[in-house]
């Protein structure tokens, strides 16, 4: 990688300061990329801007949506949803993993 960082607009590309979606790997540097884990959103999921229950919320994900999880810790999953939304947690609860 050459040239100056590039600060990513965190509320539209999956980057944080320790891992990023694998599709960002050599645009932004970080220690960990990680390939997404689709789930469905159950009804009511909420996608925050932090893992905490009074977050603001982002959006409100339609149920039966997929939801691209990046990061689990606790009962929250860090992702996107879809290919190009918002970037949040939404509580596990509120997801449902595909399974093939």
């Amino acid at each position: 990688m050459t040239g100056p960082s590039v600060t990513a607009d965190r509320r539209r590309l999956p980057v944080r300061g320790d891992l990023a979606h694998i599709r960002l790997a050599g645009r932004y540097f970080v220690p960990h990329y990680a390939v997404p884990m689709p789930h469905l959103a159950r009804a009511g999921a909420v996608l925050l801007a932090t893992e905490h229950d009074d977050a603001e919320v982002i959006a409100v994900l339609p149920e039966g949506s997929v939801f691209d999880v990046l990061d689990i810790a606790g009962a929250w999953a860090w992702g996107q949803f879809g290919e190009d939304g918002p970037v949040g947690y939404v509580a596990l609860a509120g997801l449902e993993a595909i399974t093939s």
